[in-house]
């Protein structure tokens, strides 16, 4: 069976741009004439209307799954809010690559805000799957004509809401943190058919669908001088998840609970430094030796915890470039702990 293939287009927006009126300059001339005082009182002078409020700086990233945060970890921080007074905000834009050893991963991302409080999230991750094609063909393929799959990539849809349920430091209380609620709805455009070819061997070991949706409670704080005088952005959530490799490998038929969070800190205004940590629930049994499915080689193995390190550059009010290294344990059939990321993110 062919496998179904999903394409995207990037859509470009075009912004218009405002003319300025230029100034009239008056002709060289004698001063006019005084006129004459006035018997009515002078009218107050009515206050000066305050400028629109500066945009702040463009933080934070937004993850692989769509959501403001770091590159895996969402933060309670909304990406590109509403101003006060406004009912949309401006889109944001960001595209990833990370390099996974021996498969890579291209992520497309886009945000949009509703009334400051609602962040709407799309992110399509392409998974290139390496060595993992060959190895279960060589494992399983009794005749080299007949190979199981022919896929080299799983593409995997994030559709994302998140409701900013707490203001930070609302009501005065300078020690309450941001806390959202976001559920994702995910979508595995190929693993049904990888799992039909296989002759439903991820079943055997645990799959059940290839659409699900994640639940995230998420708290941020900001300490304004928490590290020698500078930001310290400390952040913690729980994801209520059926995610085998964050539904890479498709989803389970129960839920199971996890821990993520990160610590952030400026040291420079430009520059933000982070430690991401996932956990990772391994809803799946294992294929290869000694597993559920007892094979010569390893073709799914069991999960391990995410580590990543982050450094982001704050090029302009609107512009972010992000680097990064992660540790990520076994990922299907081979090790991802020399994980790498570039990030680049644009709020209009």
């Amino acid at each position: 069976m062919k496998t179904l293939r999903l394409r995207l287009c990037s859509v470009v927006a075009a912004m218009a741009a405002f003319s300025f009126g230029s100034y009239l300059r008056a002709e060289e001339a004698a001063d006019p004439p005084q006129p004459a005082p006035s018997t009515q009182p002078a009218a107050a002078a009515q206050p000066a209307t305050p400028p629109p409020p500066e945009k702040g700086p463009p933080l934070p990233f937004i993850t692989i799954e769509g959501a403001g945060g770091g590159a895996f970890t969402p933060m309670a921080y909304l990406v590109n809010p509403a101003g006060e007074c406004e009912v949309w905000g401006k889109p944001s834009v960001a595209y990833d690559y990370i390099g996974l050893g021996r498969k890579n991963l291209d992520a497309l991302m886009v945000t949009e805000n509703l009334l400051g409080r609602i962040e709407f999230g799309f992110a399509a991750d392409r998974l290139g799957l390496g060595t993992l094609p060959y190895d279960i063909n060589r494992t399983l393929a009794t005749d080299p004509a007949d190979l199981p799959i022919n896929n080299s990539d799983v593409w995997l849809y994030n559709f994302s809401t998140r409701f900013l349920m707490v203001k930070e430091n609302s009501n005065d209380l300078q020690w309450l943190p941001a806390v959202t609620f976001g559920a994702d709805i995910k979508y595995n455009a190929d693993i049904a058919n990888i799992n039909h070819e296989l002759g439903g061997a991820l079943t055997t070991i645990g799959y059940d669908h290839d659409t699900s949706v994640d639940f995230t409670l998420t708290a941020t704080k900001t300490v304004a001088k928490g590290f020698f005088g500078r930001p310290l952005i400390l952040t913690a959530g729980l994801r209520e998840s059926q995610g085998a490799d964050l539904g890479f490998l498709g989803f389970s038929d129960k839920y199971t609970a996890s821990f993520e969070g990160s610590i952030a800190i400026l040291p420079f205004d430009k520059l933000l430094l982070a430690y991401e940590f996932r956990q990772k629930s391994s809803p799946y049994g294992t294929i290869g030796p000694g597993g559920t499915i007892d094979l010569p080689n390893e073709l799914i193995g069991s999960e391990n915890n995410w580590h990543g390190f982050d450094i982001g550059y704050i090029i302009d009010k609107h512009t972010t470039l992000v680097g990064g290294f992660g540790i990520f344990g076994n990922l299907a059939n081979a090790n991802a702990n020399d994980a790498w990321w570039l990030q680049l993110k644009y709020e209009f």
